[in-house]
């Protein structure tokens, strides 16, 4: 049985120059109790025995034992809280992100926007399908789908880890390991992350959406104007350059989803364009 003692000075023993020590030092005691004592005193009892240790083991200094217990000094653990606390909020992020709006609200009107339509699992496509109502809330849930994990890692971590699950969230929207990655375009995911992380940014390109649909009546195009004018209101107000590269990674993603309805749009009759980019009738 080991049992740590109080520090105490080596200057009273009577042998202290034949140490390794010579001056004054404090250091650790381990007392080595014998298993067979019996009664609550006997750590007490043996203490005078153990003064101090002898040799080359009164040499060793152990830092931290005056904080209750030894320490790894410089010595970091490979892995702390906080970065289990990350791994744990991107993953529920990721998870969460993959929540299938689109399909459950669509199940109820009995279609499947994933086969209707445009195809795109998203709010555009079922407001298309089911109507405003249901739009709305395929809208209104995926928004959360973003707010929510960013929104917990704001509070419980920081802006670090609330980007992080912010582009989780619009990735596991985006490519959703359940269903193929075959999922949304990641707008409304991207945006509700977005106006918890910087509501005065978000409301800003929320302004802009509602300009760029009412002049041009094409939601693909209000949806495009987001994703660009976030990271530049960013830069314009002064946010740190790595939440500038973050934001512009996220709006890559939805650029990127849309590089299909970018075609349409440069389409060369300049025909009218649905809400998905798509030829209106």
């Amino acid at each position: 049985m080991v049992v740590p003692v109080e520090p105490t000075a080596l200057e009273r023993d009577a042998h202290l120059g034949e140490d390794l020590l010579d001056r004054r030092a404090t250091l650790v005691v381990v007392a080595v109790v014998d298993l067979r004592a019996r009664g609550d005193g006997v750590v007490d009892e043996r203490l005078p025995e153990f003064e101090h240790l002898s040799g080359a083991l009164a040499a060793v200094v152990v830092d931290g034992h005056d904080s209750g217990g030894y320490r790894w000094g410089s010595d970091a653990a490979p892995y702390d809280e906080r970065v289990i606390l990350a791994v744990a909020l991107v993953v529920g992020a990721y998870a969460i992100g993959m929540f299938p709006t689109a399909q459950l609200v669509g199940r109820r009107m009995g279609v499947d926007p994933t086969r209707h339509g445009s195809r795109n699992p998203g709010a555009s496509n079922v407001y298309r399908l089911g109507g405003r109502r249901a739009g709305v809330a395929v809208g209104l849930i995926d928004m959360l789908k973003g707010a929510i994990p960013a929104g917990t890692a704001l509070l419980v971590a920081g802006r670090p880890e609330a980007h992080a699950a912010w582009v989780a969230a619009v990735a596991g929207h985006v490519w959703p390991i359940a269903r193929r990655l075959r999922g949304g375009k990641g707008v409304a995911t991207a945006g509700g992350a977005g106006l918890v992380i910087s509501p005065l940014l978000g409301l800003g390109c929320v302004l802009i959406f509602l300009v760029v649909v009412s002049v041009v009546r094409i939601a693909a195009l209000g949806s495009l104007s987001i994703a660009i004018s976030y990271p530049f209101l960013a830069a314009i107000v002064g946010r740190p350059g790595w939440e500038i590269v973050v934001s512009s990674g996220v709006a890559s993603i939805v650029v990127i989803r849309h590089k299909s309805n970018i075609r349409r749009l440069v389409h060369r009759d300049g025909s009218r364009l649905d809400e998905d980019g798509r030829p209106a009738a």
